[in-house]
């Protein structure tokens, strides 16, 4: 898949689960869940143990029908080692053109972490192909609003400050897609095993989307 082609699924599919487990042996239950509620792509972070080995195994048991990207990336040769793994998209909680250079010399996308308008133009300029507004809760949705009417040209992505009901208020915004941690995948349910309860939120979170783009496709 081309890089561009990536962009695309991913906007189509505007929601990314921010995984962060501990217990790395649940990650392939846990993706299989949320795809089972709609969620169909998920961002591995570096924070995670053994991030690349589980990229790699993500990559091969369900990279056929989700998209899997590494998050928290911070210098070129992690990102280098996560694209040999599988991984189809970079997302940096920070901007760093050498992280970007080498998302775009494996023709994958690169996602990275800005803050003010300066930055997000920035890293525009630079080739970013999603800008992720990191953290966005301090924010909120009104600065998205706020950046896109001088910048309409800017593909912006939250991450923090993101609920299963408030998705698609961010897609309203100007958003192109919403990263979901926690308010998806729910440490306590992940600890007890409780997959149902991941689909639900999936499905919940889905909704919210799904509610949203049909509004703004009516308002067209």
């Amino acid at each position: 898949m081309e890089r561009q082609e990536i962009v695309n699924t991913l906007i189509d599919a505007s929601a990314i689960a921010v995984v962060r487990l501990t217990d790395t042996t649940k990650l392939i239950k846990v993706s299989e869940a949320i795809y089972e509620g709609g969620v169909s792509a998920i961002e591995i972070t570096m924070t995670v143990p053994k991030a690349i080995k589980m990229i790699e195994e993500a990559s091969r048991q369900i990279g056929s029908y989700m998209q899997i990207g590494v998050g928290s990336v911070l210098d070129a040769g992690t990102a280098e080692k996560a694209i040999d793994a599988g991984a189809k998209y970079v997302v940096s909680p920070v901007f760093k053109k050498e992280i970007m250079e080498a998302a775009h010399k494996n023709n994958v996308p690169a996602m990275p972490g800005a803050f003010t308008p300066t930055e997000i133009q920035t890293a525009y300029e630079a080739g970013a192909d999603i800008i992720k507004v990191f953290p966005a809760d301090v924010v909120g949705m009104s600065f998205f609003k706020g950046v896109l009417a001088p910048m309409p040209h800017l593909k912006l992505m939250p991450t923090g400050g993101v609920t299963l009901t408030n998705a698609g208020d961010w897609l309203k915004a100007g958003a192109c897609a919403v990263g979901v941690g926690t308010a998806l995948l729910d440490k306590k349910a992940i600890s007890a095993g409780d997959y149902k309860t991941l689909t639900s939120n999936a499905r919940i979170l889905m909704e919210s989307i799904n509610k949203a783009k049909e509004e703004l496709q009516q308002s067209k």
